[in-house]
């Protein structure tokens, strides 16, 4: 597991707490039902924190899972 995915797991585990560390990998909007706006908007501060990064409001609609979230960390590092 490298440096981003272990971060990634901090913030998703503060916002979906009791989930197991692949449970959080897998994690997406279609299969947990409470990843509502509330979380959302919670997930996206604390990214934002860990990661000093801006979250542009029109690239949200795509940070649907675990998954897109990592790899739109990954290629904002990449610019």
């Amino acid at each position: 597991m490298n440096d981003y995915e272990t971060r990634l797991i901090k913030c998703f585990s503060a916002v979906f707490s009791g989930l197991s560390e692949a449970e959080l990998q897998s994690a997406a909007t279609t299969n947990l039902a409470n990843w509502d706006s509330i979380a959302t908007v919670t997930l996206i501060a604390l990214i934002e924190e860990e990661f000093k990064v801006e979250v542009d409001m029109d690239d949200l609609e795509r940070l649907v899972s675990f998954e897109s979230v990592l790899g739109y960390l990954k290629s904002r590092e990449a610019t």
